[in-house]
Order: C-alpha cells, then sequence, then structure tokens
C-alpha cells in the first residue's frame, strides 16, 4: 500500500511513505448535509438535471441541486472516473514524474488538461483549488477515521469549507468491494454503467480473477511477498489491511504475513526491515511497489537484495499498492500476479 519518507512518521506520514502501509489521522468530515441516507450499502442518486446525492464510505450523505460538474479529486480517484467517462477539473496527488511524465497513478487522463493542486505529499494549493468554484472533492480513505487522502490536515478546514467531499474506502476489506463502490459514484455523476467498455472490462477482471484462482489452486506452495523500498528500509506488507492483498488472499494466493507484533510500527500495514535483514521471510515471488515514491527493483544496487532467491530467478513483479479503481486497470494487477504464478519455480 502508501508509505512516507519523513523520518517523524506520523500515522498520516505512515501511509504516503511505506509501500503497503497506512493509517491516518482523522480529518473532519467536510460540513456535508447529513440528512437521508440514500440506501444502507451507500447507493447514489443523480446523474441527470435535478438534484443529486450521495452516500459515501464515511456514512456522510452529499446533496446538491444538480449533479456536480467541478470535480476535485485525489489523482488515482480522476483517473478512475476517467476510466468511466467522467472528466475531472482539478486533481491532487501523484500526477506528474520528476521528468514530467504522467505518474503511474494518473492512469490514462490528460494531465495537461487538469489543474494540478499539488504533486506531492503535503502539497494542495487552497488559491487553485478555490479558483476551480469546485462542486465537489472526491478521495479515497486509508483509514477507519474519514481520513481523505492526501488532503493536508493542516488545512482540510479551509478545504471542506469550499466544497462537500466524498471519500471511498480502500481500508480493511476486499479489492472489488471498493470498485464497486467507485461504479457506484461514477454512476451517479453520470457514467454509463451499461456502455459496452464498462460491462466488457468487468467481465475482463472476472475471467482474469478467475485465472488468479486457478493459477493459486495448482501451485499452493509459492509464496508470494508484496514489499516496498526505500533508501534505509525494506516495507514488507501485511495482508489484513490492502484492499488487492486482501483480496488475492482470498483468491488462494499464499502469501506472506508478518506477524502483528511485528506490523505495530507501521500501523498493522507493514513490517519495517533493515536491508540487512531483508531476507527474513522466505519468498519465491516479490511483489514490489511501483509508486514512484518507492525505489524501483531496477534501482535497488543492496547486495542483499540481489541474494534473494526470487531476485536471482527473475521472479520479481510490480504491485500497485494504490490501484486504480476501474475494473480496467485492476485487470493487469490479476493477470500479472497469475502469469508469475503459472510461471514460478519454487526457489525459496
Amino acid at each position: 500500500m502508501p508509505h512516507a519518507r519523513a523520518t517523524h512518521l506520523s500515522r498520516r506520514g505512515l501511509l504516503a511513505a511505506g509501500g503497503a502501509l497506512g493509517l491516518g489521522a482523522a480529518l473532519a468530515a467536510c460540513g456535508d448535509d447529513k440528512g437521508e441516507d440514500t440506501g444502507s450499502e451507500g447507493q447514489a442518486k443523480g446523474g441527470g438535471s435535478g438534484p443529486w446525492s450521495f452516500k459515501d464510505d464515511r456514512g456522510t450523505t452529499v446533496k446538491l441541486d444538480r449533479a456536480p460538474a467541478n470535480i476535485v479529486a485525489f489523482t488515482g480517484v480522476g483517473a478512475a472516473l476517467y476510466d468511466y467517462g467522467i472528466r475531472v477539473k482539478g486533481v491532487f496527488g501523484p500526477t506528474r514524474t520528476s521528468g514530467g511524465e504522467p505518474d503511474v497513478q494518473a492512469g490514462d487522463m490528460d494531465v495537461s488538461k487538469v489543474t494540478v493542486l499539488g504533486n506531492t505529499w503535503g502539497q494542495f494549493s487552497i488559491e487553485k483549488y478555490a479558483a476551480l468554484a469546485p462542486d465537489l472533492l472526491v478521495s479515497t480513505m486509508f483509514d477507519g477515521a474519514g481520513t481523505l487522502w492526501y488532503v493536508p490536515e493542516e488545512s482540510s478546514k479551509k478545504i471542506a469549507q469550499l466544497a462537500p467531499s466524498v471519500g471511498i474506502s480502500v481500508y480493511d476489506r476486499q479489492l472489488t468491494r471498493s470498485l464497486e463502490r467507485m461504479a457506484q459514484l461514477a454512476g451517479s455523476l453520470g457514467a454509463d454503467l451499461k456502455a459496452a467498455r464498462v460491462t466488457q472490462a468487468k467481465k475482463r477482471f472476472e475471467a482474469a480473477a478467475a485465472r488468479l484462482r486457478a493459477a493459486a489452486k495448482a501451485k499452493p506452495g509459492i509464496r508470494v511477498l508484496a514489499g516496498s523500498a526505500s533508501d534505509q528500509l525494506f516495507y514488507v506488507s501485511g495482508t489484513d489491511l490492502s484492499i488487492d492483498l486482501e483480496y488475492f488472499k482470498a483468491l488462494g494466493v499464499n502469501l506472506v504475513e508478518p506477524p502483528e507484533s511485528a506490523k505495530k510500527q507501521g500501523g498493522g500495514w507493514y513490517e519495517s526491515l533493515s536491508w540487512e535483514n531483508v531476507d527474513k521471510y522466505q519468498a519465491d515471488i516479490i511483489m514490489m511497489d511501483d509508486r514512484t515514491s518507492a525505489i524501483q527493483p531496477a534501482d535497488i544496487t543492496k547486495a542483499t537484495w540481489k541474494k534473494l532467491p526470487a531476485v536471482r530467478a527473475g521472479q520479481v513483479i510490480p504491485r500497485s499498492p494504490e490501484p486504480i479503481l476501474s475494473y480496467d486497470k485492476c485487470v493487469p494487477l490479476l493477470t500479472g500476479l497469475a502469469e508469475a504464478l503459472e510461471k514460478a519455480e519454487k526457489v525459496a
């Protein structure tokens, strides 16, 4: 999942920094109207010319006179909505790399056509946000406290005064649930959920899930470790909070699970290891954090890393700890792991 580079690891910092990590400090809800529920499962109303409402994963119901047109979102959320045909006006979070290319979390969005309010952790231009005359802010949540991902805690109250917000949970649940919730939100905003591109993407996702389940069943002894690299530490992700890992586990993948005591410093998300101890867990396949905040496998120079059996066997694949929540973008996550399992040899 997510990770932070600061030496002072606040609860929110753990999420922004670690690789499969995360917790978060509570943000105040955005003063949204908490009138009638739209259903216990957070059903949405809208997508037309009349009133719009949506009950998010905080239990907050946002009500507007019309469906929001000026939407600002965390980059990954904007990318997911883009796949449903919904265009956002502005984004915050990793959007462009240091070389100016679209960040992996931007998906297929044309980043030249959105206003970037902040590209790194802690950046969020309130001035640019206000200039967009936002109707709605949307982000994910990596905790149970309602913390909106990448919304700076110190300016959250000012941001909340400018527009209501919707939070989609990516905490302690399986990937399929978060995908369903994003689809519901997109539908409420006017997306055609019966369009061929949407229904076909979901069918591809279901086929990829079946393939992964079959691959895991055929190779029950292959152990898979989810990791993330920084200069000083190697993070081993636990499987109990991350939506992708919880889903992979449910499909039968044999994932490495650090003990709860070892994950305590990482808020329950991960265990931090020195590079000298990177071989603590035996693994046949290593899935590495593909975000730009993490060091990529090709750039890891540590001798202890290069000696790992999975590394020497070439059984290292990418992982997206912050999946773009569209069926289209999640298909490669399943097929990549399924293919790795199908080809994997027992090396650990």
